[in-house]
Order: C-alpha cells, then sequence, then structure tokens
C-alpha cells in the first residue's frame, strides 16, 4: 500500500501558529471554537515543539516559539501578516463565546455584500480570526455592484 502524499484527514494547506504560550493557546481555541486536540509533543523544558487541533474539519498545527530557530509569534513580532478564515453554523454564537473566551473584537458582526455574516476578533496570542456563516450565494455581478456601493456609503 503506497503512502499518500497528504494525510488522511487534511488539506493541502493547513495553517501552523506560533504562539507565545501554545498549552494557554490550544485551551483558549478549544473554548472559543470548539477545536479538539489531536496531539501535543512537548519540548524537554516544558515547551510545546508541535501540537495539532482541529476546528470543524480544519486541522491546525501550532508551536510554542523558538527564538534561537527563528520561530516568534505575533505578540513578539508587532502582529502577523496573516488572518485565518473559520466558517462556522453561527457567527453569532462563536463570535460571543470567543470573546468570553479572551478574543478582542476587531470588527462587529455583520451581514456583509459578499454574502457571509462575519466579524473580526483577534485572540489573546496575536492571530486574527474572521468569523463567518454563509448566508447568501451572491453572483459575481451582484457581488460586484454590492461591492461599488459599499465602497461609495463608506467614502
Amino acid at each position: 500500500m503506497a503512502t499518500k502524499s497528504v494525510p488522511a484527514g487534511y488539506h493541502s494547506v493547513t495553517p501552523y501558529l506560533i504562539v507565545d504560550g501554545a498549552a494557554n493557546a490550544i485551551e483558549f481555541y478549544k473554548n472559543a471554537f470548539g477545536a479538539t486536540e489531536s496531539m501535543r509533543m512537548p519540548t524537554p523544558d516544558g515547551r510545546i515543539a508541535h501540537a495539532e487541533i482541529t476546528i470543524g474539519d480544519s486541522h491546525i498545527m501550532l508551536s510554542d516559539e523558538h527564538p534561537e530557530m527563528g520561530y516568534r509569534g505575533p505578540l513578539s513580532i508587532g502582529g502577523a501578516p496573516v488572518s485565518l478564515m473559520v466558517y462556522v453554523d453561527d457567527v453569532d454564537k462563536t463570535f460571543k463565546q470567543a470573546l468570553a473566551a479572551g478574543a478582542k473584537e476587531v470588527r462587529a458582526v455583520d451581514n456583509q455584500f459578499y454574502g457571509d455574516r462575519s466579524g473580526v476578533l483577534k485572540d489573546p496570542f496575536g492571530h486574527v480570526w474572521s468569523i463567518s456563516t454563509h448566508i447568501e450565494d451572491v453572483a459575481p455581478e451582484e457581488m460586484q455592484r454590492r461591492a461599488r456601493e459599499w465602497k461609495s456609503a463608506s467614502a
């Protein structure tokens, strides 16, 4: 039997988060997003060398900072240049749950012109998360029209 190039249950792209306090981050992700932990490999000094969680059907890998190897989290470098997008069944409920777990609101939950109800938050470890529920399929032409309206209304 040949080994698959992408392990069973994984997707082609898997986020890998570096955080200062990976054990605390795992607990936050469990409380905020209902994550389940599937793997944890500690280092001799007590940091996490590698861990894996699942949110919905998606795997996320994470570890503690290891500055000696060049791995630093967003709080150590002044922010992260990427964010994570998570689709959930009930964005309002999940957003409130994440705020109660310690996240900070960046943008309140609202219906968006592109067919999602979404909001943006920052977790206590410096990563930005867009949380959404898809509420409407919008044709490309209609999305363009709505985007123009949105842009002129916000100008």
